[in-house]
């Protein structure tokens, strides 16, 4: 499990100071390592631990399954733990992170090395947003999108 910090990324444009966004990052970012990684190896625990129950709530996820509200969220979750097993490697590349107040998101690239319905291990990539909201102290995600990143078809400059 790996975390890699884009030096790239632009500076947060929300307004936040800097140890604002740094604390929040350091309150959401292990747990959803932590989470994503078990739900590549079939368990979901974590990840249903990092998520609202109190809607809104929702999901556009990468296997097509849009869903909105809790109740439609969390057996979409069971299904793709389901799914995956033998992570041989998970690592999050940080694009972009901001936060205000008791909202925050986060954007990247979650890399994974997993077995797909017990089939051979294959490499994964998705494009990765995530938005939380702070409740009783604690970020808990409330809306995830994720897809396969398109082939770039801009012009070379």
């Amino acid at each position: 499990m790996e975390m890699v910090i884009d030096s790239r990324r632009p500076s947060d444009e929300t307004g936040s100071t800097a140890t604002e966004l740094e604390a929040f990052l350091a309150a959401v970012l292990p747990r959803q390592m932590i989470a994503e990684e078990a739900i590549h190896n079939g368990d979901v625990e974590p990840r249903l631990a990092m998520w609202s129950r109190e809607d809104p709530v929702t999901l556009f996820g990468a296997a097509g399954p849009n869903k909105s509200g809790w109740d439609e969220v969390e057996p979409i979750f069971h299904w793709v733990a389901s799914l995956f097993s033998n992570c041989r490697d998970y690592s999050f590349e940080l694009v972009a992170a901001g936060v205000s107040g008791d909202l925050g998101y986060t954007v990247g690239y979650e890399r994974s090395i997993i077995s797909v319905n017990g089939g051979p291990s294959q490499s994964n990539i998705l494009r990765a947003t995530h938005v939380y909201r702070r409740e009783n102290g604690e970020w808990k995600i409330v809306h995830r999108h994720g897809d396969h990143p398109p082939v770039d078809q801009s012009q070379a400059a």
